[in-house]
């Protein structure tokens, strides 16, 4: 359909959690065409709604030639664990590593209404925490232990694109994740 900008570090949409979707219909396909283009395009691994603004529990992904979409996702995660870099289309330029489940299933919907199950290890299974962390207003640098995200936060303030979402009227809003992450980070 359309490529989106993609809301950077500081848009308090990325760190809201996101809406259920309740009415499976044209529009919500429109917007999984939207998110597949814009992260197609970026090129991301994966792309959640809130990215682009909009505040519903869906997103996308592409590893490995693996192209789909989720709607209102449910994660059961592996207890075996990967450490790898990580890094986040809303961070551009940023990468640190990060633990994650080896393994995930996702449990959810496709735009029209009807029940999937994605089962994936290793990259797909961090793309599939990674947005869905996204729709519960959890950003990666959430995961990572005190001393890489202060590195990271440094990163940050000395990048190009740090500050545009409060001069587009968005105050830096920097949260840390209120659920339980499984070991997964801080």
């Amino acid at each position: 359909m359309a490529i989106q900008d993609i809301r950077l570090f500081g848009d308090p949409v990325l760190t809201s959690r996101a809406s259920e979707v309740t009415t499976f219909d044209k529009e919500l396909r429109n917007l999984v065409a939207d998110l597949l283009d814009t992260m197609n395009d970026a090129p991301g691994a994966g792309l959640a709604a809130p990215q682009i603004g909009v505040p519903l529990r869906v997103f996308t992904w592409n590893v490995d030639d693996f192209e789909g979409h989720l709607v209102n996702p449910v994660l059961h995660l592996s207890e075996d664990i990967q450490d790898g870099e990580e890094g986040c289309l809303s961070f551009p330029g940023l990468s640190y590593p990060t633990r994650r489940a080896l393994g995930a299933v996702a449990k959810g919907f496709n735009m029209y209404g009807d029940p999937i199950v994605v089962e994936g290890t290793e990259l797909l299974a961090r793309a599939l925490q990674h947005e869905t962390d996204h729709l519960d207003g959890v950003v990666f640098i959430d995961r990572l232990t005190p001393e890489e995200r202060k590195n990271a936060m440094r990163e940050i303030r000395e990048s190009e694109w740090f500050g545009l979402a409060e001069e587009l009227g968005s105050p830096l809003t920097i949260k840390v994740s209120p659920h339980n992450t499984f070991g997964l980070g801080i």
